[in-house]
């Protein structure tokens, strides 16, 4: 008998008894209470919590925000889908670098050669303080949110859901999500915190209120 034969028979014998499977309580709760002022402030404590930096400002300020925030990089990577009206103030566009798009994707060399990374997001879940990104235009590949050191990343209140079921619902399952709660962090046996071991060692959230 081969060892997959083996181990197929040992799955037979096991279910040869066939043992019912019992009901598995699903009560858990599907939609938050929180009004929308109560989400952005559920919001702004958690991720002050995770050593986030958090701006919260009418959607008008977004594009003098970012300025503001990038005022120390020498360089910066934008997804090619994003708003082309945050950026709009920026004069020297070799400080700026598209990925995707006609530009194509960017080396991880010259990912990691930049200062920050600007991205939108999809859906943001208050309770958690997570938010999430789903590879849209307006946030990229992957791999332009983890390089860089530093993340500037627009919540749209509008998009901000009290628990995460609900955010779950507005997203597409099969799509590449990363979830982001702070900055990238860890802490090793001697519960010793090291930031930026798998990702952005800065994180800066900008809430646009609608």
């Amino acid at each position: 008998m081969s060892t997959r034969e083996h181990i197929l028979a040992a799955v037979r014998t096991a279910l040869k008894d066939a043992p019912a499977v019992p009901d598995i309580p699903r009560g858990y709760r599907l939609e938050g209470e929180a009004d929308a002022q109560q989400r952005i402030e559920i919001l702004v404590d958690r991720l002050e919590d995770y050593k986030a930096g958090v701006t919260v400002v009418d959607e008008d300020a977004i594009p003098a925000t970012i300025q503001s925030i990038l005022a120390g990089a020498t360089t910066y990577v934008a997804p090619a889908g994003l708003d082309p009206a945050w950026l709009a103030w920026e004069t020297d566009t070799s400080r700026t670098i598209y990925d995707g798009g006609a530009h194509g994707p960017r080396s991880v060399t010259e990912l990691d050669g930049t200062d920050a990374v600007v991205t939108g997001s999809a859906v943001t879940v208050a309770e958690s303080g997570t938010i999430i990104l789903d590879g849209s235009p307006n946030q990229g590949r992957r791999a332009i949110s983890l390089i860089p050191d530093h993340h500037i990343c627009v919540v749209r209140s509008q998009d901000i859901t009290a628990i995460l079921p609900e955010a779950l619902r507005k997203v597409d399952g099969t799509a590449p999500l990363t979830m982001i709660s702070g900055p990238s962090a860890t802490s090793d046996i001697e519960l010793e915190r090291v930031e930026g071991v798998h990702g952005p060692r800065r994180l800066d959230v900008i809430i646009a209120r609608s």
